[in-house]
């Protein structure tokens, strides 16, 4: 299955990165990888995704943080922040899409069904 799509994954565990990278590009997706905030802000100046995966949980500003700067740069405008995490505590979800995230993924993910689960969001920009 080949897409095309692009998708922007931030997140600052290498072994986290490593599954999803090869998850997606088995799948067909084109993957940049940043391992903080900082990081994805350089690739978003020079790259426009089709989807950002963003834990919520980084070392120098937290992904909701950076959500909230991503979701005010005009270039950005529409494409899909989902949050990719392991805050399944009760509030977090909500947490996650006031702060604009347009979508939530529970860690550990579901290998199974974690590209499904990204399609349904690349077609809708959202899931239920």
């Amino acid at each position: 299955m080949q897409t095309g799509k692009t998708i922007l994954y931030v997140e600052d565990n290498l072994d986290n990165r490593t599954l999803v990278r090869r998850l997606l590009q088995a799948s067909g997706y084109n993957v940049l990888e940043a391992a903080n905030a900082t990081e994805a802000l350089s690739i978003l100046n020079n790259h426009r995704p089709d989807l950002i995966l963003m834990d919520i949980n980084m070392p120098d500003i937290d992904g909701y943080t950076l959500t909230r700067t991503i979701k005010t740069q005009e270039h950005l405008r529409g494409v899909p922040i989902v949050a990719l995490t392991a805050n399944v505590m009760r509030g977090d979800k909500e947490r996650t899409l006031q702060a604009g995230c347009d979508g939530y993924i529970e860690k550990p993910i579901d290998v199974d069904r974690f590209t499904d689960q990204i399609a349904e969001f690349l077609t809708n920009g959202h899931r239920e």
